[in-house]
């Protein structure tokens, strides 16, 4: 099948970043901003992406609609656009590319699939592209292929099966490291705070962690804008072990650590506004000062 346009449901910081590189290399990029935040707006208006007035027009005229949200508004979405999908005269592909459970991938595949849409399941891996990455999109389902039209355009696309939960499971497990990880640091430095103990601790990781800590140093001044969107894709990942037999909880901890960092002054931030003086010790105090109002 030729993918001829493409519609980005939502086009936030990954969102915009996809549609600017696709729509840079030919394909037709169409949005709907309806109700959406001025944020939103702008990026979609940056990104140079073709406004369409409602779902309805997005999903007759799209060959293929890319969700790329907050975990935790995916099934919401699924459930907004899958009544226009009857008023597309061919089938309209739909792939849901946020960070959920396969269980959860199921269940949205099983609404769209009886709306008259085809699903495909869909994970991302890595950063947007205008920040320098390529970012991995895993695909998987009777119509994984259907992506793979995409791949070379700014993104790379890995079809990896025909079942649908394969690409989420995929990105369930990364970001259980990669995220997971990150909460990890906060926790363990925002215990150090607390006992009066960081500068011992950070004498001894600049000896025999340095690596760590240069991870450290690096990311969790960025942690507080994207808390919101990660709290929901820890749950995922709490669930995808759980259904599978492994413990939950390590990644129901990570949620917690992130629904902290949340409530630092910090998390009005937005991805752009990112204050870059700021030092993963003034983050850590932070959250130091919200676990001790806490307990």
């Amino acid at each position: 099948m030729m993918v001829n346009t493409v519609a980005i449901m939502s086009p936030g910081d990954m969102g915009h970043a996809v549609g600017q590189v696709l729509s840079e290399s030919g394909i037709d990029v169409i949005t709907c901003t309806d109700g959406r935040s001025q944020r939103t707006k702008n990026l979609a208006e940056m990104a140079g992406l073709r406004q369409v007035a409602t779902l309805e027009d997005m999903v007759i005229q799209a060959d293929l609609v890319l969700s790329i949200m907050v975990p935790s508004k995916a099934m919401s979405f699924v459930r907004e656009i899958s009544p226009h999908f009857e008023s597309s005269k061919t089938p309209t592909y739909f792939a849901d590319c946020n960070a959920v459970s396969p269980q959860s991938a199921l269940a949205m595949a099983e609404v769209i699939n009886q709306a008259g849409g085809k699903f495909i399941d869909g994970g991302i891996i890595g950063t947007a592209p205008t920040k320098g990455d390529t970012p991995r999109f895993y695909v998987s389902g009777p119509d994984a292929s259907v992506v793979m039209e995409l791949d070379g355009r700014g993104i790379i696309v890995k079809a990896i099966g025909n079942k649908v939960g394969q690409a989420s499971g995929i990105k369930m497990c990364y970001a259980a490291l990669t995220k997971g990880t990150n909460t990890l640091h906060v926790a363990l430095l925002t215990a150090a705070s607390r006992m009066g103990l960081t500068d011992d601790l950070r004498k001894e990781f600049e000896f025999s962690q340095k690596s760590h800590l240069a991870a450290m140093e690096k990311g969790i001044s960025r942690l507080p804008a994207n808390a919101h969107r990660w709290i929901g894709e820890m749950e995922e990942i709490a669930a995808t072990f759980e259904n599978l037999g492994v413990t939950p909880n390590f990644h129901k901890g990570a949620a917690e650590i992130y629904k902290m960092l949340n409530s630092t002054p910090f998390a009005k931030e937005s991805p752009e506004t990112i204050d870059k003086d700021r030092t993963t010790w003034d983050t850590i105090e932070a959250v130091s000062k919200i676990a001790d109002s806490d307990g």
